[in-house]
């Protein structure tokens, strides 16, 4: 009876502690739009195709977005579907609607990545408004759904309108970095830190459920001996 049970402790706490491993290591995940096309409109690359390259893809809060692309094609992300409808964010509401890649479209086609964080649950639209939205009609645009996963990691638990770069004034030269300064990818530490803390709406994450299991089953195996 004692071998039993001290098999069936050993097998418990082998289960629960790759399931507490396996939510650490893979908390957060960096996506390339577009993988190596890039983001560009159907003009310039005529075989992207972002829905595509979007499906089967489970996005939760904390992943990135990396944006390969250049100053010519910007990246917008809305919550709102009439503003991603019209591939217009002109008149578009500051608290639902971002341009991370904020300035004028340049002669020069220079090169930029922007890294885009996911910050909230539901549908995120994106498209590129540069050129009156012709770029987004030619097929520069997808939507994802995000999902709660393992909440958002401390260093991205802040409002989306202190993250993203502020737009150039009228006639300011268009700025060397499109990238804000002030965040940066998910990191080891990040990813480590977050299923202790549990999930964004104040319950339990699953390391912590994991570990309170362990304690059960330790309760019970240690009873029977």
């Amino acid at each position: 009876m004692g071998y039993i049970c001290k098999s069936l402790l050993l097998f418990s706490f082998s289960g629960i502690l790759n399931l507490v491993q396996f939510h650490g290591a893979d908390a957060y995940e960096n996506y390339t739009v577009g993988d190596s096309l890039g983001w560009y409109d159907n003009l310039m690359v005529p075989k992207v195709n972002y829905q595509k390259w979007a499906a089967g893809k489970n996005f939760s809060l904390g992943d990135f977005l990396i944006f390969n692309t250049d100053k010519n094609h910007s990246v917008i992300q809305t919550y709102n579907q009439t503003t991603y409808n019209r591939c217009d964010s002109d008149d578009a509401d500051a608290d639902d609607t971002t341009e991370w890649s904020a300035g004028e479209p340049t002669v020069d086609a220079v090169d930029v990545t922007v890294p885009v964080p996911l910050l909230r649950v539901g549908s995120n639209f994106f498209f590129s408004g540069n050129y009156d939205g012709e770029q987004c009609r030619h097929g520069q645009h997808f939507v994802i759904n995000v999902t709660r996963g393992e909440g958002l990691p401390p260093s991205l638990n802040t409002s989306p309108e202190s993250l993203a770069p502020a737009s150039p004034e009228a006639g300011d030269d268009v700025p060397d970095t499109v990238v804000p300064s002030n965040f940066n990818n998910p990191t080891d530490s990040d990813v480590k830190a977050t299923p202790a803390a549990g999930g964004q709406d104040g319950t339990a994450g699953p390391s912590a459920m994991a570990l309170a299991a362990l304690v059960v089953v330790l309760e019970i195996v240690l009873g029977w001996v």
